[in-house]
């Protein structure tokens, strides 16, 4: 199944899990495509390593719209796949309208919440992860200011944001933080060319570092701040290999070991609300061949400092999905 679906359209994938074997687990990638380079791609880089691994084989689809989430999950839960893996907080709502249809399958879902007794809610302390990248944003900036370009204009991202600024403020007080979204709408995640247009406004007010948080619209971003020679800073998978020498860091959501938890334990996989922060590894900052000398030792030092004290709860960072405001940001 998975290397049909690189060839065939969703629907044709779709139509194809009804013969999928018992029990494989099936995985539903967002709109942007399992190749985004970003989070769908991070979920792809979990579910392949488990298939490498066991040798096991499981079962996947690609949306292309809105309208096909529905379909696509009760396709694979009649098919008999399980667990069933979705990607994005936009299977929130179509999860709490199936879920209960198929008792007897296992659903977990990526970045948001479903109450439900047989659904694991995955989350992210993105502002945890956020907060140690912009202490090496603040840490790189000769301007004293830097950027945020966020994909959707939804809590979440706002998260993302909000704990970049504290954690760029915890290094100099006095740091400018622009912040721009793409959209209001599910095609800011994959707008490259507004990416670059906003990443271009930014630098022109002095920006020298700037975060996306966009899904594929931040593949403009990066791209447009190697051309102007600032730093970028890539989200959810490592993207320092897309410019090396101008990504600063990562900030990974690793997603990845969440699609391979939730396949390895497959039928047997705990529900209830699975929390991936500093403290188990669930995000945190990406060094490499591609960046390491762009990293500084005092940037280490600082990060590695505050993810003991962020595990420990010396260092608290505002979630913004907690109260939805933002003491370190205006937006």
């Amino acid at each position: 199944m998975t290397h049909l679906a690189k060839f065939l359209g969703a629907s044709a994938v779709l139509a194809l899990s009804a013969g999928a074997a018992l029990a494989d687990p099936a995985l539903v990638f967002d709109l942007g495509g399992k190749f985004d380079k970003s989070f769908n791609e991070s979920a792809h880089t979990g579910a392949t390593r488990w298939a490498e691994e066991t040798g096991n084989s499981y079962a996947e689809v690609e949306l292309q719209s809105d309208a096909q989430r529905e379909q696509a999950l009760r396709r694979f839960a009649e098919a008999g796949n399980n667990p069933i893996v979705t990607v994005g907080f936009s299977f929130m709502t179509p999860l709490e309208e199936i879920a209960a249809d198929y008792p007897d399958t296992k659903f977990v879902i990526v970045d948001g919440v479903v109450d439900l007794p047989n659904v694991r809610s995955v989350i992210f302390n993105e502002h945890e992860g956020s907060y140690l990248v912009g202490m090496m944003a603040a840490m790189a900036s000769e301007s004293d200011t830097i950027g945020f370009i966020g994909g959707m204009d939804i809590p979440l991202i706002r998260k993302f944001a909000c704990g970049y600024a504290q954690g760029a403020q915890a290094v100099n007080a006095d740091i400018t933080v622009l912040a721009n979204m793409t959209g209001t709408t599910p095609a800011a995640w994959n707008d490259p060319v507004k990416g670059s247009e906003l990443t271009q406004a930014q630098i022109s007010q002095g920006a020298d570092v700037v975060y996306a948080a966009a899904g594929g619209t931040g593949i403009g971003v990066l791209q447009t701040a190697a051309d102007e020679g600032i730093k970028s800073i890539g989200v959810d998978s490592n993207q320092n290999y897309l410019q090396p020498g101008s990504v600063l860091t990562s900030m990974v959501k690793r997603v990845d070991n969440a699609v391979y938890d939730a396949f390895e334990a497959g039928t047997e996989i705990e529900t209830g609300i699975n929390v991936m922060g500093v403290d188990n590894e669930g995000v945190g900052v990406a060094v490499d061949e591609h960046n390491e000398a762009l990293v500084t030792e005092e940037m280490t030092a600082a990060v590695e400092d505050a993810k003991a004290k962020i595990a420990s709860g010396e260092i608290a960072v505002h979630d913004y999905m907690s109260d939805e405001s933002c003491p370190s940001l205006s937006f």
